[in-house]
């Protein structure tokens, strides 16, 4: 991307308000009002449907847009497919409080009863810190639970967080530092992430990352949700047992040049389900399901069959 248009990109970011107001700008978009708050979401209806439902949970910083090709691919294998944006990112509301597993578990656990049915199952997916909301929801709601599948998941208690990350434990200088940081990074960050993609596809992620992160609330969301989520690792690692001792049938996928969730964690993936395949994908970033939907698909697919 030119630096012209990204410096553009970045004076959107944070420049707006979301509310009732800007929501109507969206009107082909669906919006619930949960009792947690307002969400985001698309539920599509595959033409030959086979009966199963997949829900899709997407990561830290990137909203559902992450898993534009994953979703059209699972529609045409004939899953009926839930994804939406977490609280805080993308076109759900901006939440003030603390962000734990806990608190996005909720989330999920209104949103599919309201659209999907209380009691019905589902397959689940999360990638990333989505991985760690997904063990939550599992830990906490099992009945609801099919089966996991988590692409390069948060929560290993063996992560090493870069520094960046760990000032933000310092009160007052910790969040001047990561609001110093600006919006711009992550959006810079996460398209390097796509190893595999040619720069086209990059910029357009990059665009579409701009018009999710364009509301203000998106940094504290962020913030509180690395320091309540993705750096209270005892914590997940718990609800990983919990998930291990029900035997729920898991798949990790994780690619070994993942700067965002480094490969190493994956050994202690496999000492928290010994049972579960995990399957490498060597050169691989950590957003491999946008820019090698294909080869992760040919996954998925037996799997959750």
């Amino acid at each position: 991307m030119e630096q012209q248009e990204f410096k553009a990109l970045a004076k959107t970011l944070q420049s707006e308000t979301l509310n009732d107001k800007a929501r109507a700008k969206f009107p082909e978009e669906s919006f619930l009002a949960l009792p947690c708050g307002n969400t985001h979401y698309q539920l599509g209806e595959p033409a030959a449907p086979n009966g199963e439902t997949v829900v899709l949970v997407h990561g830290y910083s990137t909203p559902y847009y992450l898993y534009d090709n994953l979703y059209a691919a699972l529609l045409e294998a004939g899953y009926r497919v839930l994804r939406y944006d977490l609280l805080g990112r993308g076109l759900s509301e901006r939440i003030r409080g603390k962000h734990t597993p806990e608190f996005f578990a909720q989330q999920l656990l209104e949103l599919t009863g309201a659209v999907l049915g209380k009691d019905a199952p589902f397959h689940l997916v999360g990638t990333s810190m989505g991985g760690s909301i997904s063990m939550c929801f599992t830990a906490l709601h099992p009945e609801n639970v099919r089966n996991l599948v988590l692409l390069a998941p948060a929560g290993m208690d063996t992560f090493c967080p870069p520094v960046y990350m760990t000032l933000t434990r310092v009160p007052l200088i910790g969040a001047l530092a990561f609001h110093l940081t600006g919006v711009s990074t992550f959006m810079r960050r996460s398209s390097e992430e796509l190893r595999k993609a040619d720069q086209a596809t990059k910029d357009e992620f990059q665009r579409k990352f701009a018009a999710g992160a364009r509301y203000k609330g998106y940094m504290s969301g962020l913030l509180s949700s690395l320091r309540n989520t993705i750096l209270d690792t005892k914590k997940t690692v718990r609800y990983y047992q919990a998930v291990a001792e029900r035997k729920t049938p898991v798949l990790c996928i994780w690619g070994t040049e993942d700067h965002t969730m480094p490969y190493y964690q994956s050994e202690r993936f496999c000492e928290l389900f010994p049972y579960a395949d995990l399957v490498t994908f060597g050169g691989s970033g950590h957003l491999f399901l946008y820019d090698e939907t294909e080869r992760t698909m040919r996954h998925i697919l037996p799997f959750l069959a």
